[in-house]
């Protein structure tokens, strides 16, 4: 009996009814011949109530489930699956409310859906993750009514689950075309004009049109009696390490998402076309101490390491010591390598102090410094207002801006590379320069 009045939920339908009834016994007090027929109102409404009652409770006709992926990608629409099975020998509506994750802080998530007799049906939702971690799921509850619609039958089914959520794997697949070397013209791909070829030879073929005439071997060509050229390609296994700030000025959030949430989705996709490329790939974060450090391989396996490494990173709110990752990688890293930092730097007086160290790293690596634009300044500046106090602000916006580009004219200046780029367009800035690197030989 009491798992009976657990389940019952009763519909705004009847509230309505038993209004009505009360104004008609009301104004009977001056019509009499309204009493009688509010009476049978009530009992029509009292018959209707136990019949929708017991098409109901019968028997437990309702079957439903949740269906969660392995794994959830940060910042990226993730779907849920619901599945329904309606053994009711009448078509029913359902409001199904599904206890997501706390993380999402949503309160009135709930689907509709009316399903016919004895039938199933798959729904889905979407979840947008904005941090990594462990996700948990509750109960799915699913409200089902008849056609009368006076009562409702809550079934709650014990569907607790937990997902993890990783590093963009999304954003990293939609880039797995950057990895082929013959690529078409794509909105945000640069086309990287190759100054001369690499110096590894891989075969000599027949000459197409568009094939570089300096490239003939006349040798070949004399034997074959065709026209053939040598083919080159970019240089393999080249140690490449993506180098993650973790200090306290990475926890700024742009749109849901912090500065180091999307340097890690970055190294994510920047470590697959690396590694599809036969490149070694390698990371290490820093702050006030040198931790994560993965040493550049190529092997099948070490994507899924590098994404396990990525998953469990953490800013400790600290701040950073540049000499510390000087002397680290001065230490593990003996090899000339290409180094993508993903800092941030918000007043030149900063980078200033750090610069020294830079240019010392510089001077054995190949080293490119991602900095991040702030967006929000972009729009503070880009606010119309007649406001004294709002004109101030952007003034002092519009300085802070300027610094960016005196910070990044600053680096090129001592002969470091350096991108300055919209926390969104990470990905594709950060993998277009390791492609001009590969292009130009620079490594």
């Amino acid at each position: 009996m009491l798992t009976f009045f657990k389940s019952l939920y009763l519909n705004l339908r009847l509230f309505y009814g038993i209004i009505a009834i009360a104004i008609i016994f009301f104004l009977s007090y001056w019509w009499e011949i309204l009493y009688p027929i509010a009476w049978l109102m009530v009992l029509l409404l009292i018959g209707l109530f136990i019949s929708d009652l017991v098409m109901l409770f019968a028997k437990k006709k309702l079957v439903a489930s949740r269906i969660l992926p392995d794994k959830f990608s940060n910042s990226d629409p993730n779907p849920v699956y619901i599945h329904i099975q309606n053994n009711y020998s009448f078509p029913i509506a359902l409001a199904i409310i599904d206890e997501i994750p706390i993380q999402f802080q949503k309160r009135d998530f709930i689907l509709h859906k009316n399903l016919a007799s004895n039938s199933h049906c798959k729904l889905s939702y979407q979840l947008t993750p904005l941090e990594r971690g462990e996700y948990f799921f509750g109960n799915l509850n699913c409200y089902c009514s008849t056609k009368l619609g006076l009562a409702k039958r809550r079934y709650r089914f014990d569907n607790e689950g937990m997902v993890k959520v990783y590093p963009s794997f999304i954003q990293m697949k939609a880039h797995d075309f950057l990895s082929i070397d013959q690529r078409l013209s794509l909105p945000g791909v640069k086309k990287i004009r190759r100054l001369g070829h690499t110096l590894e030879f891989e075969q000599i073929k027949n000459y197409v049109r568009g094939d570089d005439i300096r490239t003939i071997n006349w040798k070949a060509t004399a034997k074959t009696s065709n026209l053939m050229v040598n083919q080159y390609q970019d240089e393999k296994s080249q140690p490449i390490y993506a180098v993650i700030d973790t200090s306290r000025n990475m926890k700024m959030p742009f749109e849901g998402l912090t500065l180091l949430d999307y340097a890690i989705n970055s190294s994510l996709a920047f470590a697959n076309i690396a590694l599809k490329k036969n490149d070694q790939f390698g990371m290490l974060c820093y702050s006030n101490k040198i931790n994560n450090f993965v040493v550049a391989k190529n092997r099948k396996t070490h994507l899924q390491r590098i994404l396990e490494t990525l998953y469990n990173i953490e800013t400790d709110f600290s701040d950073r010591d540049i000499g510390k990752l000087y002397a680290a990688l001065k230490q593990k890293i003996t090899q000339r390598s290409l180094l993508m930092l993903y800092t941030n730097y918000e007043h030149i007086s900063a980078l200033q102090r750090e610069l020294p160290y830079l240019k010392a790293i510089a001077k054995k690596h190949l080293l490119v410094v991602v900095m991040f634009e702030n967006t929000e300044l972009e729009k503070l500046i880009e606010t119309q207002t007649d406001n004294i106090t709002n004109v101030v602000e952007q003034t002092i916006a519009g300085q802070f801006k300027n610094d960016k580009k005196l910070m990044l004219k600053e680096l090129q200046r001592n002969k470091i590379a350096a991108i300055l780029t919209k926390p969104k367009d990470l990905t594709l800035n950060s993998i277009n320069k390791y492609l001009e690197v590969k292009a130009r030989g620079m490594l």
